[in-house]
């Protein structure tokens, strides 16, 4: 089995794919990595030699990826937040962040609210 930086790959997926699933690397940083390490996209992660292994765990140590990438972030959120600028303000109160509206929509981030009680329907 497959392992770069602290994941394991799924073993029947292309590395391509694959390497999509360690945190900060999308497709286009998985391709740009294969063709640095001159590795077939289409090549199944199971058929990797240790070789292409090695290749590939030298080329994402360059990069920022899963728990150093997770740090900068909460660092980054943590900065907003201390300085009290709006967007910190938006991360300290679970609001959108980037000028999404909340008047409806906003589920997700707002959560299910409580209904105020309303007046009871009159039953004929």
């Amino acid at each position: 089995m497959a392992r770069l930086c602290g994941v394991d790959l799924p073993r029947g997926k292309r590395v391509e794919i694959g390497l999509t699933y360690i945190y900060g690397v999308g497709l286009k940083v998985a391709q740009r990595a294969l063709v640095e390490t001159g590795i077939d996209p289409n090549l199944r992660v199971k058929d990797l030699s240790e070789d292409d292994i090695v290749k590939l765990r030298a080329t994402l140590e360059k990069m920022p990826v899963e728990g150093d990438l997770r740090r900068i972030v909460n660092q980054n959120i943590r900065r907003l937040s201390d300085i009290a600028c709006y967007r910190g303000v938006r991360h300290r109160r679970k609001l959108p962040v980037r000028g999404q509206r909340t008047h409806t929509n906003a589920r997700t981030k707002k959560g299910k609210r409580v209904a105020i009680a309303g007046k009871k329907k009159v039953t004929k």
